[in-house]
């Protein structure tokens, strides 16, 4: 009778070993991927508690900082969910400033940022509709733009990574259209052997190729297949051919002119909607009298889920900055990191004495994290009224966003963070049961890569887990990620082991 105890309490023992490891040491299944991707454990972070719980299940170096990537956009997209609010909208104001006769708007059009970080194609067709339904066909003035709003500095958009064509290195701006991105699509014609190219927004005074030949083979590297050439901001070319194979295909570029992209495809869409001007597009200062009508934007739980599943770092710029215009009366990045840092300071405590805040996308090389600190935040997120919103932000593992079962389609024009080192899905089973189990933000960068967020574990019981690396080959270590994640959820074998060992059953 005495041997069952006995048997049981030592099997607690080997699954404790094996699986829940000390506290204070890395499973044997992580260790044993960091080791395969040539990753040293002085170079990773982790952190895994239960929510709810007081006593954290695993920790390691929890209190370095470590450069978090996008998983930086957590901190930004929860503290703008409790600041302002999950319902909370940007209003781009609109003015007719002169006199309407006959259709002609004997004065200017002005339009004033505020930020807006999805003020995209279909809702500037809107915005220029509303103004034709008011009754402008004709402006005799110019469109201004009042972009004061923000007061972001100069940047070369290449000093990053030296990509000045990628959405991701396009710089805020309070009047962020489209985000200033040219979108062109590429459909197969066989009957002409071709492959005809539209472009949206249309910009205005830009001539850019309309077809390139249609060729067999493979759709390998179509878009190096195509040759581009956007050296010159006012000729967009493609020199080379594409695959018939490819099918219809997008591409998302940012415009290689950024400071007239705004002027270029306002007075593009005004055209081609049959709106005519006699002056120009240009900047300057909106009046202080009430605005004519505003554009809404989606609400923030909206702009925040686009912000977390896509790893869109235009739009968590936009929204940083807008944390320093509302509570600071600034859009600046020095108020905004002010505000974030006092946010943490209040919330998070002593965990946010390594915080080191930069433009809130992550997409940086001097932002700092502790993993302690990123699961205090998912900690108090899940006991937040936000909780609902912050959680259906977040990547769902193997479904959606950017740990979808392929590499996730962009949202809109562009998306960003992660899509710079082209993160794919975690390579763990994709059983039914599995796919639902995690919600976790993803982050990357060359030498930076982690995930954070919940997974529910086998037993019922829903952990937080947060992990990142820093080195050279930190995007090797996403195989020591998913052990972690899958560790996490293999409690209920400890649970079940536990349980057997108890004397009592």
């Amino acid at each position: 009778m005495l041997l069952r105890p006995v048997l049981c309490a030592v099997l607690a023992l080997l699954v404790s070993a094996a699986s829940f490891a000390a506290p204070d040491a890395l499973p044997a299944p992580v260790s044993a991927a960091l080791d395969r991707a040539k990753v040293p454990r002085d170079a990773v972070v982790a952190m895994v508690q239960e929510v709810g719980s007081a006593h954290p299940r695993l920790v390691w170096q929890v209190d370095q900082p470590v450069n978090p990537a996008s998983l930086m956009k957590l901190l930004t997209t929860y503290s703008a969910l409790e600041l302002l609010g999950p319902a909370w909208t940007w209003a781009t104001p609109v003015w007719l400033q002169g006199t309407l006769r006959d259709g002609v708007l004997d004065g200017n059009l002005v339009i004033k940022g505020t930020g807006d970080p999805k003020l995209v194609l279909e809702r500037l067709w809107l915005l220029l509709r509303r103004v034709q339904q008011l009754g402008v066909r004709e402006i005799r003035g110019d469109i201004v733009l009042d972009r004061s709003d923000f007061k972001v500095p100069e940047q070369n958009p290449a000093d990053f990574d030296g990509e000045a064509l990628r959405p991701y290195n396009v710089r805020a701006d309070a009047l962020m259209l489209n985000y200033k991105a040219v979108v062109f699509t590429f459909t197969p014609d066989a009957a002409r052997a071709i492959a005809t190219i539209s472009t949206d927004p249309p910009l205005a005074g830009v001539r850019v190729d309309t077809s390139v030949p249609l060729t067999a083979g493979a759709c390998d590297d179509w878009r190096g297949s195509l040759r581009a050439d956007f050296s010159d901001p006012l000729r967009l070319r493609f020199a080379g051919s594409y695959a018939a194979s490819c099918a219809e295909k997008t591409w998302a570029t940012a415009y290689a002119d950024p400071e007239r992209y705004n002027a270029r495809a306002l007075l593009g869409m005004w055209k081609e909607i049959g709106g005519r001007i006699g002056g120009t597009v240009r900047d300057g200062v909106a009046p202080s009298t009430p605005p004519t009508f505003e554009s809404p934007s989606p609400a923030l739980a909206e702009v925040v889920r686009d912000i977390n599943k896509y790893s869109n770092n235009v739009m968590a710029q936009q929204l940083f900055l807008t944390l320093g215009l509302t509570q600071r009366n600034a859009g600046t990045p020095e108020a905004a990191r002010e505000v974030i840092r006092q946010w943490s300071r209040e919330q998070l405590g002593a965990a946010s004495a390594s915080l080191v805040v930069d433009n809130g996308s992550g997409l940086s090389r001097e932002s700092r994290v502790s993993a302690q600190l990123l699961t205090r935040l998912l900690l108090a997120a899940w006991a937040s009224p936000v909780m609902p919103e912050l959680i259906a932000s977040l990547p769902i593992q193997g479904i959606d966003g950017t740990l979808g079962p392929r590499r996730a389609a962009p949202r809109g024009p562009t998306s960003s963070g992660d899509d710079a080192a082209g993160v794919l899905g975690p390579s763990f089973p994709r059983s039914r049961a599995t796919l639902v189990r995690a919600h976790l933000k993803t982050g990357s960068l060359r030498d930076a890569a982690g995930i954070a967020g919940y997974v529910l574990a086998n037993s019922g019981r829903r952990y937080v887990v947060v992990a990142i690396a820093n080195h050279p080959n930190a995007n090797s270590a996403r195989p020591a990620f998913d052990a972690l994640v899958q560790w996490a959820a293999n409690d209920a074998a400890i649970t079940a082991a536990a349980s057997a060992a108890d004397p009592r059953n």
